[in-house]
């Protein structure tokens, strides 16, 4: 992705999000958490065990209101898709659950997950690029402790998107640097390729993304 083009946008998230909501109410119920991150906690900082209070995943649905985000390559704005929230089992808190615009200036986005006290935040984008050929999968991460994250959710993109694999980056954006919890930024695809955007557009994509963040997310808490 690049700085200099369009400002980071969002993907499909707002039914991504719908689906995420409605696949962790699903899940098992608190008491089935295991102890934490202890086999990994060289490489991403350990959680405590909590037998009753559910981790707290924050959720950045990125544009809204007066920012419309990117446009596709068939001109849709990903930023009109619904907003929709559940009470999940692992409490997911979205940045924003209307059609409001969150300013990048006041750099809310992590300020409301760090005030949560979040154990992780996930915000989900897509790319453009004037080369409508370009294409792919790739999240971002900026603290180390949050590399791990970072690869894990990557891993569970490309296997669900079939999309080519672009890697796992280090990068200052201010929603990555700003978190005091583990953070990425996952670009799920290039809304500007049509390929992809068709597929970006599908329920069926859409339901197997939302499931595949949540893999990634027990699989970083350790919930599997």
């Amino acid at each position: 992705m690049r700085k200099g083009s369009s400002i980071i946008i969002t993907l499909m998230s707002a039914l991504v999000i719908v689906l995420l909501c409605q696949l962790v109410s699903r899940e098992g119920t608190a008491s089935d958490r295991k102890a934490g991150m202890d086999v990994r906690s060289d490489k991403i900082r350990t959680l405590e065990y909590r037998s009753e209070t559910p981790y707290k995943v924050v959720i950045d649905s990125g544009h809204g209101g007066k920012d419309n985000g990117a446009t596709g390559a068939s001109g849709s704005f990903e930023k009109d898709l619904e907003l929709a929230k559940q009470e999940p089992q692992i409490e997911v808190v979205l940045t924003r659950s209307e059609d409001r615009f969150i300013s990048s200036i006041d750099r809310e986005r992590p300020e409301i997950a760090n005030r949560l006290g979040a154990d992780i935040f996930i915000s989900i984008h897509g790319n453009t690029y004037e080369d409508a050929s370009v294409s792919g999968t790739e999240t971002y991460y900026y603290h180390e402790d949050s590399q791990f994250l970072a690869e894990i959710m990557q891993k569970h993109m490309v296997q669900t998107s079939g999309f080519r694999d672009r890697g796992v980056k280090k990068e200052d954006f201010f929603v990555l640097k700003d978190s005091n919890m583990q953070a990425a930024l996952i670009e799920m695809g290039y809304l500007t390729n049509p390929q992809e955007e068709n597929e970006m557009l599908t329920e069926d994509f859409q339901y197997r993304m939302a499931s595949s963040i949540l893999d990634g997310i027990k699989e970083a808490l350790n919930l599997n």
